[in-house]
């Protein structure tokens, strides 16, 4: 469980990614015991149990939640045999518990898979799906949940250690279109101060860069950070920069090489020396 979507829907992320390693696949699925899957749903019911205790039933409260289902590197076999189980599970036992399904990273089989168990699914419960392929992560989870309530592994500004600090600050939102450059100017920035931000660009593979301008005539720019290729399975820069004079910060991504837009957040922290 993590963070709420743009409506306060509780969003629980499942990365079924992790039965690749094959001592966890053995201790989970191996040898094709029956009573280990039942375990496993067993478990998984569990956590849509708790889930549930963050839901308010009163009128007007939110009483449905969000799955964001990561597919990346899951085993064919277990993503048809526990997926069929869990759908019909929740299909049937909590038929409107879950108010959207996203699927991302979604490999081409999928498909193929969906088209199985698709004929056991009411139209109700298929209506709520949204799949997203591999790469187009943030650009769909950004349609529902803010990016600060993303976790930093699927392009957003959410990390675990940041959850114990209460509500999240809002980061503002822009895209980057393909064959664009885009400078962000933090303004108000006084001598002696510090200022810490955060940004994110989905599915990075661009250039990223920061630099401080001071305000008085004559006084040279610095290279808080150099231009460089940020790769696309990066998550989130942090950094800090305490100015000796006063001046603005300029943050630029340039997505020149490409022809994809892309979604992009960033957010900061001014620390006055007052």
């Amino acid at each position: 469980m993590q963070g709420y979507d743009r409506e306060g829907h509780p969003v629980c992320y499942n990365a079924y990614g992790v039965f690749k390693d094959k001592r966890m696949y053995e201790k989970v699925f191996g040898g094709d015991d029956e009573e280990k899957l039942n375990k496993f749903l067993r478990w998984r019911v569990q956590v849509l149990e708790r889930s549930i205790k963050l839901l308010n039933f009163k009128p007007g409260g939110v009483n449905s939640l969000i799955q964001v289902t990561d597919l990346k590197d899951m085993p064919k076999r277990e993503l048809r045999v526990a997926s069929n189980h869990i759908l019909s599970l929740f299909q049937d036992n909590y038929p409107e518990m879950v108010a959207r399904k996203i699927f991302i990273n979604v490999p081409w089989y999928f498909s193929v898979l969906y088209s199985m168990f698709s004929p056991f699914l009411t139209s109700r419960t298929k209506s709520k799906f949204v799949i997203s392929k591999e790469g187009n992560a943030a650009e769909t989870l950004y349609k529902f949940i803010r990016p600060e309530g993303i976790p930093e592994k699927y392009g957003g500004l959410s990390r675990t250690s940041d959850l114990q600090n209460g509500p999240p600050k809002p980061a503002s939102e822009f895209t980057v279109k393909g064959g664009e450059k885009v400078n962000i100017q933090i303004e108000g920035i006084e001598s002696g101060a510090s200022i810490t931000w955060d940004i994110v660009v989905g599915g990075w593979d661009l250039e990223y860069s920061a630099e401080f301008v001071p305000n008085a005539e004559g006084s040279y720019t610095i290279a808080v950070e150099r231009a460089r290729k940020v790769e696309a399975s990066e998550e989130a820069i942090h950094n800090t920069f305490t100015s000796k004079e006063s001046g603005k910060l300029v943050l630029s991504v340039d997505n020149s090489a490409s022809t994809k837009k892309k979604v992009a957040a960033y957010r900061y922290f001014l620390h006055s020396t007052t």
